[in-house]
Order: C-alpha cells, then sequence, then structure tokens
C-alpha cells in the first residue's frame, strides 16, 4: 500500500480538520466498499445527454450507490501521491475514474475528459471547482465549467456528496447527490 494517501497529500493540513466521515472515506484501506443511495437528475439538451455518454455519467432517477476506491502507483511513481481508482457503481451503471495529483491539484479522467480540480477543505468539507479541462487531449476553456463543482461533506456519521454540473448554452448536465457507508 503507497505510504500517502492522495486528497491527505494535496490538502495539506486542513485534512485534518474535515468532518470524520469524509477522513474516514479517504483514509480507508484500499479496495474498502462503501454503499448507500443518489438522487440522479440529468440535463434534457441532446449536447447534455452526448456529453453525458461521454463522460459516464449515471442516468436519472434514485438508485443505490456502491463506490470501491484502488490504490496504486501514480502516473509518475514516486513523484506525486498514487493513484487512485474509483469504481462508482450507481444502480447498473458503472462510473469509473482515475484520481491523481497534477500540480498541486486533483486530476480526474473520466472517458475522454480530464478535469483539473483546485481542492478547498473546511470544517465542512472539501470543495471542488474545476480549475482546467481536457477532451480527447484538447484544452477547453475552464470558464465553460464555472458551473461544475462537487462537495464532499457529512450527513450525520455518513459520507455525504453533491454534484452539480451545468454549462453555458447546454444548460444542466448532471445534478446527483446522496450518502455513503463504509460496508
Amino acid at each position: 500500500m503507497p505510504a500517502t494517501r492522495l486528497f491527505p497529500a494535496l490538502l495539506g493540513e486542513s485534512f485534518a480538520g474535515l468532518p470524520d466521515p469524509v477522513r474516514r472515506l479517504h483514509l480507508a484501506p484500499g479496495g474498502t466498499r462503501f454503499a448507500g443511495h443518489a438522487d440522479i437528475a440529468r440535463g434534457r439538451h441532446p449536447l447534455a445527454r452526448l456529453m453525458g455518454y461521454a463522460t459516464r455519467l449515471p442516468p436519472p432517477g434514485r438508485v443505490d450507490v456502491d463506490v470501491r476506491i484502488e490504490l496504486g502507483d501514480g502516473p509518475a511513481a514516486g513523484a506525486e501521491p498514487p493513484l487512485e481508482r474509483w469504481h462508482r457503481q450507481f444502480g447498473p451503471h458503472a462510473m469509473p475514474s482515475r484520481l491523481w495529483a497534477h500540480g498541486g491539484r486533483l486530476r480526474e479522467r473520466l472517458g475522454p475528459v480530464v478535469f483539473d480540480f483546485a481542492l478547498t477543505a473546511d470544517g465542512t468539507g472539501i470543495h471542488w471547482r474545476v480549475a482546467r479541462v481536457r477532451a480527447l487531449g484538447l484544452p477547453l476553456p475552464a470558464r465553460w465549467f464555472e458551473g461544475v463543482t462537487a462537495v464532499e461533506s457529512a450527513r450525520g456519521d455518513r459520507y455525504a456528496f453533491e454534484v452539480r454540473a451545468t454549462l453555458p448554452v447546454i444548460g444542466p448536465l448532471v445534478h446527483y447527490r446522496g450518502e455513503l457507508d463504509a460496508r
């Protein structure tokens, strides 16, 4: 198992001030399974549907969620904190991604799209903001993604998440939120 975990390395001292359920998820041994539920709404614009398909976003509805995080060596082994492979299952729909550190930011690959997120942490949770996007290797203007945010927080003793993605002209792409427990 890698010595340094991704989110503690990226957040530094602010990681210690996070709610317990958020810290537990990011410190759990690789392969730990988290399960819960999510409510998902999807945009109706034809381009929103196409982009949702390309990035493997889940379909709308209330579904059971299963998440497993596997740990591995990062793209440049030893250079930065390790790679994490997130295996998300929203009902029958798989939404895998790879996450790693790059230039002090969190980098996530969802299908052909790579996002760089600036992370901030406080006593309520982790806040994700898009800093850079590449699709099929081509850079896209970050301002197009100002409506893409994610928050990791706690609801009681449960890990909670909320993701919103709204794009100019297209409008809502996806909004999903839910809760998880370790299993």
